[in-house]
Parts: structure tokens; C-alpha cells; sequence
């Protein structure tokens, strides 16, 4: 399949997806998000590949939703109202389910910023590798959401209820070596060895047997017992009303307006 907002490659048993609007630091349209979600399912069934990277052109790894598209299109504001009510519900966002019920290595090579669903898409990998030039932050709050799955339930996991709590309350942007202290990435490494180190760390697990590695995988899923249809349920309910709040809309503009938010509550 050809893509337009990602590019798909795959070698030695290891498939790379780009993610590709480098002028806007890899913001995410509900175009990127479909593709995306493509590219996982074709990887899930391709038995030629046996383990993922995730990583996103120029500067940025993700800065999130494009919020000029995602958060304040009034055609995409009805559109998402009635996709929340209905296909997220059951099952947490698309892009979400598609990266959580993925069976095979999955790595994320953060390359940059990784803000907004941009940090969640890097928390919902199985392991993340960062550059010296990255940075993570969970801004939802400051946009008056709540974030996927990998906020409200992988964070917590991987840094601990205190710092998870705070991250998600805050919406405070730390620094690579921060995220490398409280346990968010596995490594930091010069941005220039990121591709590299990353790959080699690819090709290691994909020489192991993939089937052996796969059942690691949901053995991990099993014992950690995460109810991910009961989660996405309160995820779909929950943004249903905050999409429709005035301090959503705030939040919003106040982003594209280069000013501080005032929140009224409503």
C-alpha cells in the first residue's frame, strides 16, 4: 500500500514507519492517524517482518494532534462526536488499539519531541530509545482532555502512580535525561547514533525465534491484566464531554494563539 503521511520500509526482518510532516514537527491529521493504523495491521500479518521501529522525520518524533484539523474543524468536531459514541468506545481510539493489540517487538526511536498523543504513541511501544534531543510531554490538560491509553495507563506503569500523577496533571515537558531517571526510556543516545542503535537493537530481537518472542510478548500482556476494552470505554465517555467543553475550546486556541489559557470550568 502507498502512503502519502508516513513511509513504510522494512529490511532484515525489521520494518521502520516514518512518521512524515516534518514542517509541522509530525503533528498527526486524521489522515496520519488512518495511515498509521494501515501500516501496524499490514505489519501484524507480514510474516516477514518480526519486529517495528516507530520514529518521525526532521526534528520532531510527534507533537500530537494537528490541532487546527483534529481539535477545531467544525465538520471533524461532529464527525469525531459521533466516532467517540461508537467505534471508540469499545475499544480506545483506532490508532490506540491498533498499536496495543500489535503482536510483535514494537520500538520506539524518539528522535525529538514527543508531546501529546506524540508521547503516547511512544509510551503504547514496548521500548523507547531516545535521542539526546528528546523531549516528552503529556499536554492533554492543558488542552482541556484526557490522554490514550498510554497516558492513563502505560505512564503509570513505566514511572509509578507520584510521577505519573504529576506528569498528567501538570502537562510539564521533561527533558530526555529526565525521562531516562524516572524509567520512561530504556536508553539515551547522541542523536546522530539513534538510527543506528535502534536498528541493532531491532535486528537482535528479530534473529531471536519470532514466534518464542511473540509469546514473551502477550505473556507480558497477561500478567500485567489490563482490561483495555473496560479502559477504552471510560477513554470514549470521557472525551465525548471534554471535546464539547468551552475550555477544550480554549485550550485549542490559545495553543494556535501563542497565549496562556484561561480555564473557566465549563
Amino acid at each position: 500500500m502507498g502512503y502519502q503521511e508516513i513511509i513504510y520500509n522494512k529490511e532484515n526482518h525489521v520494518a521502520t514507519i516514518t512518521l512524515n510532516r516534518p514542517d509541522a514537527m509530525n503533528a498527526l491529521t486524521m489522515h496520519t492517524y488512518a495511515e498509521l493504523e494501515s501500516a501496524l495491521k499490514e505489519t501484524n500479518t507480514d510474516k516477514e517482518v518480526r519486529v517495528l521501529i516507530i520514529t518521525g522525520a526532521g526534528r520532531g518524533f510527534c507533537s500530537g494532534d494537528d490541532v487546527k484539523q483534529v481539535m477545531l474543524d467544525p465538520q471533524r468536531i461532529q464527525e469525531r462526536d459521533e466516532e467517540w459514541r461508537t467505534r471508540i468506545k469499545p475499544t480506545g481510539t483506532p490508532a490506540a488499539a491498533a498499536l496495543l493489540s500489535f503482536g510483535k517487538p514494537l520500538i520506539a526511536a524518539v528522535n525529538g519531541p514527543a508531546v501529546g498523543w506524540g508521547m503516547d504513541m511512544a509510551l503504547m511501544c514496548d521500548i523507547r530509545i531516545a535521542s539526546e534531543r528528546a523531549r516528552f510531554g503529556e499536554l492533554f490538560v492543558r488542552r482541556g482532555l484526557i490522554p490514550d491509553i498510554g497516558g492513563i495507563y502505560c505512564l503509570p506503569l513505566l514511572v509509578g502512580l507520584s510521577k505519573a500523577y504529576e506528569l498528567l496533571y501538570t502537562g510539564d515537558v521533561i527533558d530526555a535525561q529526565e525521562a531516562l531517571r524516572i524509567g520512561l526510556v530504556s536508553k539515551v543516545v547522541p542523536h546522530e547514533q539513534l538510527e543506528t542503535v535502534s536498528k541493532e537493537l531491532a535486528i537482535k530481537i528479530a534473529k531471536n525465534p519470532p514466534l518464542a518472542v511473540q509469546m514473551v510478548k502477550e505473556a507480558v500482556r497477561k500478567g500485567l491484566n489490563y482490561d483495555l476494552a473496560r479502559l477504552g470505554e471510560y477513554h470514549g465517555y470521557a472525551l465525548s464531554i471534554l471535546f464539547k467543553t468551552e475550555d477544550h475550546k480554549e485550550g485549542a486556541t490559545a495553543f494556535l494563539e501563542k497565549r496562556e489559557p484561561i480555564f473557566k470550568g465549563r
